[in-house]
């Protein structure tokens, strides 16, 4: 089944009864994301630092290099207000979910970039934590939405079929990152 030949509600609904599969090739995310026409957005906001996100960072093909500066500074390492550029595949497969699920709500960002101190004090701390997360390369999310479920955000993030994707029921979030195509949690 290949989403861009689907509406957003026919996919809402198919995926409230079981995953949608697509084919695994990141250009899955371009797919779904051209059914926005030229402009791509994305719209975060911070439990943390109390910030918000609002940002058209693509035009008529362009990324354009300020707004991705603002999602790089967005998804810093909160803890030590440490930077890295993070990958524009995970904006595109994060905005091309948001886009199938159909909600005007923004993200909620519970961890973008980790620098290696906060990612091996998380390791410290919890056994789900990767060694080399892809957090600690500026290519991964972990989100949340209060207006959609876990499994249907994973089931999003899963139909883009363009990189890793975690289901974690029991901290209401899931992880996207532009990783191999790949998927876990229950």
């Amino acid at each position: 089944m290949k989403p861009t030949g689907l509406s957003r509600r026919a996919l809402l609904g198919a995926f409230a009864a079981t995953a949608v599969t697509a084919a695994p090739t990141f250009a899955n995310a371009f797919g779904i994301l051209r059914g926005a026409g030229d402009i791509r957005r994305l719209r975060m906001y911070s439990g943390r630092t109390g910030e918000t996100l609002d940002t058209i960072y693509w035009i008529e093909g362009e990324y354009i290099k300020d707004a991705l500066n603002e999602v790089h500074f967005f998804m810093r390492d909160w803890r030590n207000n440490k930077l890295k550029s993070i990958d524009p595949r995970t904006v595109d497969i994060m905005a091309a979910s948001h886009n199938l699920l159909d909600t005007s709500e923004p993200y909620m960002l519970i961890s973008g970039y980790r620098s290696p101190e906060t990612n091996e004090m998380l390791r410290r701390r919890s056994s789900g934590v990767a060694k080399n997360s892809r957090h600690l390369r500026g290519e991964a999310a972990d989100l949340r939405l209060k207006s959609r479920s876990v499994n249907q955000m994973y089931s999003a993030a899963a139909a883009v079929a363009a990189g890793g994707v975690g289901r974690y029921n029991s901290s209401n979030f899931v992880h996207m990152d532009c990783g191999p195509v790949r998927s876990w949690g229950s």
